[in-house]
């Protein structure tokens, strides 16, 4: 005969009666204090919340745990304001032929970050990437979460038409991109005569560390406000994080089980907001010595 203890599937991670359905010798040889205490680490910490399920509450998820937790997620879903003239940080992540462009923008609002996302992708084959990846791609266009562009390919001219309307009227200080492809958009916004504040951003440990350290310290204290806008959402959940040596992190698309395009620009946005403000502080002594 075999007995399965296991928490309730979507349960609350500082829920007592879960723990003692997963545990049932809790208080007797396993000990409550250090059952408590590395599941609030886990609830404070999203990246460990799937390894505690799978380890404290017996619970069959994937260990490989997504860098925001959906109850993280969900608590920053409120609405977002026009960012009129508030000072804007922008990521900006090319796609490749057929894949997701992600353009997000990123303005504070009485302490609280507003997110006003934006992507692309080819208006052909728009559904069959959508069984692929198993997203509604075309109801997402019809809705006006999802922007198309002519042909097979994503046309980066379509996209920096579109780029020049969306900046129109914000105070843009800055766009994080990451150096691939970037040439091409490059000629079609000199085409148009643009001249954006681009910066550039890798997508490496040394950039990436710091910009998610930032946007998960907004995300954990919620002051980040994304109107749960569906496609950022889906990259939010399929989003994971690996690691060097030393610890720092930088999302994963090879670990990711879908497109993560919108959170990585996002913690682009996020990273040149920091960086910006960071440097605000910076002041340099003169010493003089005889």
């Amino acid at each position: 005969m075999c007995h399965l203890y296991a928490a309730p599937e979507g349960c609350n991670l500082l829920d007592a009666d879960a723990w003692r359905a997963a545990n049932p010798a809790l208080g007797t040889f396993r000990s409550l204090d250090d059952l408590r205490e590395q599941l609030t680490q886990a609830q404070r910490m999203p990246s460990m919340e799937n390894t505690a399920r799978n380890l404290l509450l017996n619970q069959r998820v994937s260990t490989v745990s997504p860098f925001i937790s959906q109850t993280v997620w969900k608590a920053c879903g409120e609405g977002v304001s026009n960012l009129g003239c508030t000072p804007v940080y922008a990521g900006l992540d090319l796609s490749a032929r057929t894949d997701l462009t992600a353009l997000v923008l990123v303005g504070q609002v009485d302490g609280v970050w507003h997110v006003h996302p934006h992507f692309w992708t080819p208006e052909q084959g728009l559904h069959d990437r959508a069984r692929r990846d198993r997203a509604p791609y075309d109801l997402w266009h019809r809705q006006g979460f999802l922007r198309t562009t002519p042909g097979a390919t994503v046309d980066y001219e379509h996209v920096a038409a579109d780029m020049l309307e969306i900046f129109d009227g914000l105070d843009v200080l800055g766009i994080g991109y990451d150096r691939w492809r970037i040439d091409l958009l490059r000629k079609e916004l000199e085409k148009l005569g643009a001249d954006l504040p681009l910066t550039e951003w890798g997508q490496g440990f040394k950039d990436m560390a710091p910009a998610l350290d930032a946007l998960e310290a907004e995300l954990l204290n919620g002051r980040i406000a994304h109107g749960g806008h569906p496609v950022l959402t889906m990259c939010a959940a399929n989003a994971v994080v690996t690691k060097d040596p030393t610890g720092a992190r930088k999302l994963d698309k090879a670990k990711a089980t879908g497109r993560i395009d919108g959170l990585q620009a996002l913690a682009m946005a996020m990273g040149a907001a920091s960086r910006a403000e960071q440097a605000q502080f910076v002041g340099f002594d003169a010493f003089t010595f005889v």
